[in-house]
């Protein structure tokens, strides 16, 4: 169950890095879509989120 639960947190981050990269790219092209930053951003806080809800339901099965 750990362990699961330890790569499904590896997969949320990554998941969050991939967002952060994509809305990092969409800033930096000469044509920029403020609407797309704008999705990009909302997605990341909320994949931010749900990392840490995993991140701490993995920590607090570890310690039990």
């Amino acid at each position: 169950m750990s362990s699961a639960l330890t790569y499904l947190t590896t997969f949320a981050v990554l998941l969050v890095l991939g967002v952060l990269v994509a809305g990092l790219w969409n800033m930096a092209r000469q044509n920029s879509s403020p609407s797309l930053s704008q999705t990009l951003m909302r997605w990341r806080v909320g994949l931010q989120f749900v990392a840490v809800v995993i991140a701490m339901l993995a920590l607090a099965v570890m310690q039990s």
